[in-house]
């Protein structure tokens, strides 16, 4: 780690003119910092160089200034504004934005002094930037070509001996440090599979020749450490297209602030709205949105959030009325973005998609007929209102939590899992409250004959996946990766996941002659394993505690879990609601929340939780709220704004049904139900509580497998063997031409051709055709018919098999 940089004040602002810059003029510029203070030999610190438009925006300049050291001596800058400590004395550093000129004073103190090398805080992070210790190279399980080293650095210790003491320690070489493996290799001065990875002209080859010259010191425990990193800019509005250069500084715990934006590593949890390069360089895509850019630095996180509106200003932005809070908050950032929303759906949509949202059912031609002739004002609130309380909402809802619930009958048994999904719908049918839903299921314990839902400790029975899960499913927070190492991307530590973990760590399962029990027993000590250190039960994000809380600890986790102030579940139990009714979460991937994939709009996240809090828990109160806005209401048609917004929900979005969905609804619309091994007739597939029943539709179409608490098992991206699928699945076209089917029995009732196709078009669309709809299947009908009857059945096939083959019927819209 190089020498402490301080800043020693904050900004300073100069106006001289107009420049105009490779993006747009500025009559302003501004650098950060006014003054740099380097420390030590070396010393380095970027410097940010802004521009002020006329409309008072903020563009970066950094890449576009020119730079000169007054006293070359003392200070050198590169063309990126990068400031290094060259002699002791000030200087100054002048900055040329066009016509616009400002400087910097830099002050250069005990330049001839280097600190002496730390392992951990000086080499550690060199091999992690440059992906040394990835897990696609050295530090993946077996190593690479003999040299492991720890995933992502979080064994230093490890790391220190592979490198000094491993392969007879010819690694590295003291005596000719230039000759060191380790230094050829990286540089390019012998062969290495992952090609020149560290240039002899870097500062971090010097570091590493340094530090092997130096006697390859490890350092004193009494060295300083990384206590925060501080990103700068926190917060931008980027253009499309627009660059900004990124500051990290990091501060030690002696209070040194130390410039390690080179050595930061950095990631975009948004490619397509901004990208950002290894040296920190952001630049905005060409899509409007929201976006965030991470930079982590030996297991800590500083997050910058990027807007990135339209470029085109809407002069007369129009007034949108707001059904509920929902869109007061969504409308205020399509504002922003410049981005108008799109209208209001038409009855015959919102029919569709609100059937298929609640209850994962189309509805039926006679409750399209009846609910597209209802002319009172709140038809659509009445409509939802009648859905909440229908069977299928019991059943559709089980088959979600049964995913994440791991309703898994080779884990669990035929009994077990059966028992398992009852559980689930009878809650779910009762509407019991998702805060005391979770607490039933983490505290679960006794006969699992009569605690069923206990069953999710037999299909994780070990401590540690058993916290994943739960952690995964309620919270929404992935700690897996914090088993073997610092999670990369979140600031979770292993103490962290072991203190979870502590919290199962009791629990087991017993044979008796009553059935299987699950009990919660004596006070097992959880250690880390590579300290030894004991790790007490504590949840995420909270101190340690010296000791275990007596009895179940599961308790005192539930407790914390559900409480209206738990910075997780409420949101978690939110976003996912809003997922599944949106077709995408405020946070992406749903169960993926952490401090670096911020939520697109946290404000809209924040009132969902605190409507959740306030209806104490009502899944079914949530649901209607957000059934109710206006943005849910949207159509799926794109005006000239929101054509490319596919994160900010000025529009609906094209949603693929799930596979038991989509099953059901080629069933209730050709009128033949499907048959499933196990399963009683008439059985529909969102009832199905057996995921394992061998169905070739059902996993073509993404059915999970229950093997994970993660989301993504449902495979919700189309693809091209499931659209030739429908096209020439045998089994589709013997529902569709079977004697006892829809088609069948609409040709024999409806002798007009007319009165026929708009039958077809309420079965199947939920909606009455067009004119120009109308005419053409009237035309094919009647041309078909002169053939006779039986002519006239298979084109009412076939205008069947065309529409049961649209995007219309296969997207939920």
């Amino acid at each position: 780690m190089r020498p402490a940089a301080a800043l020693l004040s904050t900004a300073s602002i100069l106006l001289l003119g107009v420049f105009v810059s490779a993006t747009e003029p500025v009559n302003a510029v501004k650098v950060d910092p006014a003054q740099v203070s380097l420390v030590g030999a070396n010393a380095t610190w970027q410097l940010l160089i802004s521009g002020t438009t006329s409309d008072n925006r903020t563009v970066d300049l950094t890449h576009a200034a020119t730079y000169r050291s007054r006293d070359p001596k003392l200070a050198l800058v590169t063309a990126e504004g990068i400031v290094s400590a060259k002699g002791n004395g000030q200087t100054t550093i002048e900055i040329s934005a066009g016509e616009l000129k400002t400087e910097v004073t830099v002050t250069v103190t005990l330049a001839d002094e280097h600190r002496a090398l730390n392992f951990e805080n000086d080499i550690v992070p060199i091999l992690g930037k440059f992906a040394c210790n990835a897990s696609g190279c050295h530090g993946k399980a077996e190593g690479q070509n003999g040299f492991k080293l720890s995933v992502f650095g979080f064994d230093p210790p490890a790391d220190y001996r592979a490198l000094t003491q491993e392969a007879r320690g010819r690694r590295v070489f003291p005596a000719a440090p230039e000759r060191s493996l380790l230094l050829r290799k990286a540089s390019g001065g012998a062969p290495h599979g992952g090609g020149i990875r560290i240039t002899p002209d870097r500062p971090e080859y010097e570091t590493l020749r340094r530090w092997i010259a130096e006697g390859l010191p490890a350092g004193s425990t009494s060295d300083p450490t990384v206590k925060k990193i501080e990103l700068t800019p926190r917060e931008r509005q980027l253009g499309l297209g627009q660059t900004q250069q990124l500051r990290v500084v990091a501060e030690m715990t002696d209070g040194q602030r130390i410039d390690v934006t080179r050595l930061a590593r950095y990631q975009s949890n948004h490619d397509v709205l901004a990208s950002v390069t290894e040296e920190g360089l952001v630049t905005a895509g060409q899509n409007p949105g929201v976006v965030a850019v991470m930079a982590s630095y030996m297991g800590q996180v500083d997050v910058l959030h990027v807007i990135v509106p339209r470029p085109e200003a809407v002069t007369d932005y129009p007034h949108v009325p707001e059904h509920n809070f929902i869109d007061g908050h969504v409308y205020r950032r399509l504002k922003q973005l410049n981005i108008v929303p799109a209208e209001l759906c038409s009855d015959a949509d919102f029919l569709r998609r609100v059937h298929l949202d609640l209850i994962g059912t189309l509805p039926t031609a006679d409750e399209a007929r009846r609910f597209l002739s209802d002319t009172r004002t709140n038809r659509r609130e009445l409509l939802i209102d009648s859905l909440l309380q229908r069977p299928e909402f019991a059943a559709y809802w089980a088959l979600k939590w049964s995913d994440l619930l791991r309703v898994d009958r080779l884990a669990l048994g035929h009994k077990g899992a059966y028992e398992q999904y009852r559980w689930i719908r009878s809650a779910i049918a009762q509407e019991m409250p998702l805060d005391q839903f979770a607490r039933a299921v983490v505290t679960a314990d006794g006969p699992l004959s009569e605690n069923p839902q206990g069953y999710m400790f037999k299909a994780v029975p070990q401590p540690g996946p058993a916290a994943s899960a739960v952690s995964q499913v309620f919270l929404g927070v992935r700690i897996e990766c914090a088993q073997c190492h610092h999670h990369p991307y979140d600031r979770w530590s292993q103490t962290d996941y072991f203190g979870m973990t502590a919290y199962f760590a009791q629990l087991q399962r017993k044979t008796t002659p009553f059935g299987e029990v699950l009990v919660a027993t004596g006070d097992p000590v959880t250690k880390h394993p590579r300290t030894s250190e004991v790790i007490t039960a504590h949840p995420l994000g909270e101190p340690m505690p010296a000791e275990n809380v007596s009895g179940d600890r599961r308790v005192e986790l539930a407790a914390w879990m559900t409480s209206p102030g738990n910075p997780f579940f409420a949101k978690n139990m939110a976003n996912r609601v809003w997922a599944h009714m949106l077709g995408r979460g405020l946070v992406e991937p749903v169960d993926d929340v952490r401090a670096t994939n911020p939520p697109s709009n946290p404000e809209l996240l924040a009132g969902l939780a605190q409507h959740l809090v306030a209806s104490k828990f009502d899944l079914k109160s949530l649901l209607k709220t957000i059934a109710l806005s206006r943005t849910y209401q949207q159509s799926t048609t794109t005006n000239a704004t929101n054509v490319r917004d596919e994160q900010n929900y000025s529009r609906a979005l094209l949603k693929r049904m799930d596979a038991e969905v989509l099953l059901d609804a080629l069933c209730q619309a050709t009128g033949i139900q499907e048959r499933y091994e196990g399963a009683q007739a008439n059985t529909r597939a969102i009832e199905l509580w057996d995921s394992q029943v061998d169905h070739y539709f059902l996993k073509l179409f993404g059915r999970p497998v229950r093997v994970t608490a993660c989301d993504c098992e449902r495979v919700s991206e189309p693809s091209v063997a499931q659209v030739l699928h429908l096209l020439n699945s045998q089994r589709v076209q013997e529902k569709l031409s079977h004697d006892g089917g829809s088609v069948a029995r609409l040709v024999k009732e409806q002798s007009q051709d007319d009165r026929l196709a708009e039958e077809l078009y309420l079965t199947i669309f939920s909606r009455q055709p067009t004119a120009e709809e109308s005419q053409t299947a009237v035309n094919y009908l009647q041309t078909a018919g002169k053939a006779g009857p039986a002519a006239r059945r298979t084109a009412a096939e076939d205008l069947a098999w065309t529409m049961l083959n649209s995007l219309e019927f296969v997207f939920n819209h």
